[in-house]
């Protein structure tokens, strides 16, 4: 009796032995499972879209950016006509100064001259010198107004013109 009950221990141990086989297999197969998950995992590269939902998509951006758009060149047209303006203003100026440039041309320093020598001959002792050095003082006066004037005018014309813009732009 010892004999079937020997084969049945060597079948017992050679099962026990596989199981534990198994069990090995099995726990370093979970072990690496997270890994194993993160490897089989599919990642989406690309999506594919119905063409309705991309024009839906193409007209809800379009849109949202046409108003900026519009906003942004308006701030852009606004900005270059003020600049045209100041380009306009500068030019009038430049031409303002180049007439009293070629006004004063020779007269300028004369009286520039004269003016240093006057002050000088205040303290002298004729009344003919006084009244030429008043003369000069004069002449410069008469002068800075008529820029004065000149220069009153074109601020006016300016005016008028940032006027008719703003009126035109209304």
């Amino acid at each position: 009796m010892a004999n079937p009950l020997a084969d049945c221990v060597s079948s017992l141990r050679s099962s026990n032995h596989l199981l534990g086989n198994s069990i090995s297999i099995l726990d370093s197969g979970v072990n690496d499972f997270p890994r194993l998950a993160k490897v089989l995992q599919t990642t989406k590269h690309f999506e594919l879209l119905p063409s309705s939902a991309l024009s839906a998509a193409q007209s809800q951006l379009l849109s949202s950016l046409v108003p900026e758009f519009n906003g942004l060149l308006s701030r852009v047209e606004t900005h270059l006509d003020r600049l045209e303006r100041r380009e306009q203003a500068l030019i009038a100026r430049c031409e303002l100064l180049e007439g009293r440039l070629s006004m004063s041309g020779e007269d300028g320093e004369t009286i520039r001259r004269d003016g240093g020598l006057g002050r000088k001959s205040l303290a002298g002792e004729g009344d003919g010198s006084r009244e030429a050095l008043k003369f000069k003082q004069l002449k410069v006066k008469k002068e800075r107004l008529k820029y004065t004037v000149e220069r009153l005018a074109l601020q006016a014309q300016q005016k008028e013109r940032q006027l008719r813009l703003s009126v035109a732009a209304q």
